[in-house]
């Protein structure tokens, strides 16, 4: 820990301020914020569809299957997509610049600056 005007200040808050930090927090709202966005206005479509568009989403495609019923498994399909996506961005992107701050803290090997000593 370090002095600072407020009192003692963590090896966590001096990581917080750090560069690598803020660029880790804004690729993740860079990517997090789009795909939430997106993955709402498919779901709110689909709700919509349903329910003021009851010819469209009846409409059979082959057999008894009908667009609503694809659209729902279309929902399901979507989340498990999303999450694969974002596990596979998150391992490549994220994950070991996280990881490499995490041991910057536990080690207390935080210089001033939020970096490494």
């Amino acid at each position: 820990m370090s002095e600072t005007a407020d009192g003692l200040e963590t090896d966590y808050q001096r990581v917080q301020r750090s560069d690598e930090f803020q660029a880790l927090k804004r690729r993740f709202r860079n990517f997090v914020f789009p795909m939430t966005a997106l993955f709402l206005i498919w779901y709110f479509v689909y709700v919509l569809l349903a329910d003021y568009a009851h010819d469209f989403m009846a409409t059979k495609v082959w057999g008894n299957i009908t667009v609503g019923l694809l659209f729902g498994l279309g929902q399901f399909a979507s989340t498990f997509i999303i999450t694969m996506v974002y596990a596979r961005w998150a391992n490549n992107r994220q994950d070991a610049v996280a990881e490499r701050l995490r041991l910057h803290i536990e080690e207390g090997t935080v210089d001033n600056q939020g970096g490494a000593a």
